[in-house]
């Protein structure tokens, strides 16, 4: 996993991880990374200073334990929605079902058509834990 610092042709800087360099600018080509201020999909890397301690005692945070953070919180805050995910945001977007935070899975193709759509919708670098409700 890594960790990149992005900016939208709109100005705003925001950060997210992703699974290598090769699997950021495979999204970014399909428009798949949005902007977390205004969903623009015109995005681009920005110079990072790398993580480097200077002490013994400092230990960097390991990237599985960051996304197990991320998944737990997204996962207490957010209704899992499994592969219904396209139809609920669409449903959400057009004001047929409340709005509410959601995760679930949605395949490329679907995801595409719905940033197309200019629903923001944003790739989670974990596959969700499966709910039976």
């Amino acid at each position: 996993m890594i960790r990149f610092h992005l900016k939208c042709d709109q100005g705003h800087q925001f950060e997210s991880w992703f699974q290598s360099g090769a699997a950021f600018d495979k999204l970014v080509k399909a428009n798949m990374v949005s902007c977390t201020t205004c969903g623009s999909t015109q995005v681009r890397k920005t110079m990072m200073a790398p993580a480097v301690s200077t002490s013994s005692d400092i230990t960097a945070p390991k990237p599985q334990d960051s996304i197990a953070e991320l998944r737990d919180k997204v996962e207490a805050n957010s209704d899992y929605v499994g592969g219904a995910f396209a139809k609920e945001a669409r449903d959400m977007h057009d004001g047929l079902v409340p709005d509410r935070p959601i995760y679930g899975e949605a395949n490329l193709k679907e995801a595409k058509k719905l940033v197309d759509d200019g629903i923001p919708v944003m790739p989670l670098p974990f596959v969700p834990r499966k709910k039976t409700n």
